[in-house]
């Protein structure tokens, strides 16, 4: 399962919109417990995608590396990656299985102009499958 406090959807939904009609990316950060993770931060990075970024997102290896370490940093865990999907589910396409790494998390947002339609999170299996993974709205205060 992961948590994301009501903050955090907020500047997930925030980032969305602002990127609309395409894909935003980012980063999450926080910590690990079994298998319990919780979404303490963010960090927003530009879709560096070359093309359609309506429906695609890329993440350079300078920002991934930039994460990593302010992750370490702050002495948080990388857990994994954010993006939106514009008019499309929050189901991830075959082009994210394929660039996805294990162990991340992987939230994906459904957006339609200013309207956020869903908020879903996959992480791979064994097979290299996505399973989803329960999604925990948590209010902080």
């Amino acid at each position: 399962m992961i948590h994301i406090s009501d903050t955090i959807k907020a500047q997930l939904q925030k980032d969305a919109f602002a990127s609309f009609p395409d894909e935003c990316c980012g980063f999450l950060l926080g910590i690990e417990k079994r298998d319990e993770r919780v979404i303490e931060e963010i960090i927003v990075v530009n879709n560096a995608k070359e093309g359609d970024k309506r429906r695609r997102f890329e993440i350079t290896p300078v920002d991934y590396m930039k994460a990593e370490n302010y992750a370490d940093e702050q002495g948080l865990t990388l857990l994994g990656v954010y993006h939106s999907h514009p008019n499309h589910p929050s189901i991830p396409s075959e082009h994210d299985r394929v660039v996805a790494q294990p162990f991340f998390s992987y939230i994906i947002l459904a957006v339609r102009e200013n309207e956020l339609v869903s908020v879903q999170s996959w992480r791979l299996n064994d097979e290299f499958q996505f399973d989803e993974e329960k999604v925990s709205i948590i209010n902080k205060f």
